[in-house]
């Protein structure tokens, strides 16, 4: 069935349609154009819907031919009838014409019979070629809601996916520091369940605040701080022309989860440098660390490449990641526009 806007646009268009023959009929037979126009118009307007309601999805949606045929004939022969019917009521008006020498002539039944069926067939024609090109545009709008449906929801599972990697390697971490009986540890965990409850409840929005974000990445930064004995070194560091940016969350903890897991935190000269700049709704964010060797992590981890997905669902054409990795040097930059 047609939808409010669809009925709105159907009804405009008939409208403008018959106020166009009316004013082109009105000028030569100005008793008879509205005649002509309501009952005429009233009848190929339910020619044109019988047929796109009933004819075309049998012709079109269930490959049925012959029944479409067979109810087109049937839908024809009725209308032709119809119309013969009123013509021979208004004979004066709509049977009568002048030829070439301006002679009074009448239509013989075959002739008028002839012109109503190709009138017939003409709005036939019309309405499959209006279904049709409705029938497209609602493919494309369920194939869209679809590939938009599958995106949210490999979205939602690539976050999932944040929360049990971002726990593993903090509960490693306290467990380090409970190991140790290190006077650190009740403060972790009290910053683990700030963290975590930003992940569980902040962040199950599509986009949050970017202050929201960042003060989450102080969190992480200020629990990766007491696993160490030693002094840690990162500069931290935020430039901003506006408060109100929004982000997708959980976005760029995987370039500081990278840094801290190979980076060199512990010597003054060689700290972990985090900048975060946003100018005219452009985002750069860069994280930059020397390479610790004796700290190479064996697993395989999800952080970059879970990134790297997020980006391009839900930033398609809108980021770009460069990564400089040596021996003894590692570089990730992010230019995303909000």
């Amino acid at each position: 069935m047609l939808k409010n806007k669809a009925v709105l646009v159907h009804a405009l268009v008939w409208v403008v349609l018959l106020v166009v023959l009316y004013l082109v009929n009105v000028r030569e037979r100005p008793a008879d154009a509205s005649i002509l126009i309501l009952v005429y118009g009233a009848l190929n307007i339910v020619i044109f819907y019988v047929h796109y309601f009933f004819i075309n999805p049998l012709l079109i949606g269930e490959n049925r031919y012959w029944r479409a045929v067979t109810y087109m004939s049937v839908v024809l022969v009725v209308s032709i009838g119809v119309k013969y019917g009123i013509a021979s009521y208004y004979q004066d008006i709509i049977l009568q014409y002048r030829d070439t020498e301006n002679k009074e002539k009448v239509l013989t039944p075959l002739q008028y019979t002839v012109a109503a069926l190709i009138t017939g067939l003409f709005f036939m024609l019309l309405s499959t070629a209006v279904y049709v090109i409705s029938s497209n545009f609602k493919s494309r709008e369920h194939r869209k809601s679809l590939e938009n449906e599958k995106l949210n929801a490999e979205l939602a599972f690539l976050k999932s996916q944040i929360n049990p990697h971002f726990l593993f390697n903090s509960l490693n971490n306290i467990y380090s520091l409970a190991y140790q009986k290190s006077e650190k540890t009740p403060e972790a965990i009290l910053k683990l369940s700030d963290i975590m409850r930003y992940m569980l409840y902040e962040s199950n929005e599509d986009t949050v605040l970017l202050a929201e974000e960042i003060n989450y990445l102080n969190n992480y930064i200020d629990l990766q701080k007491l696993r160490f004995k030693e002094k840690m070194y990162v500069d931290f560091h935020v430039d901003t022309d506006e408060t109100d940016h929004r982000i997708m969350p959980l976005l760029l903890i995987s370039f500081l989860e990278n840094a801290f897991k190979h980076g060199v935190s512990t010597d003054a000269s060689k700290p972990i440098r985090i900048d975060i700049k946003v100018h005219n709704g452009r985002l750069h964010f860069r994280a930059e660390n020397a390479k610790n060797q004796l700290n190479k992590d064996q697993t395989r981890g999800i952080g970059l490449t879970n990134l790297k997905r997020r980006l391009q669902l839900g930033y398609p054409d809108r980021h770009t990641i460069n990564i400089v990795e040596s021996e003894n040097y590692y570089s990730s930059e992010l230019f995303l526009y909000l």
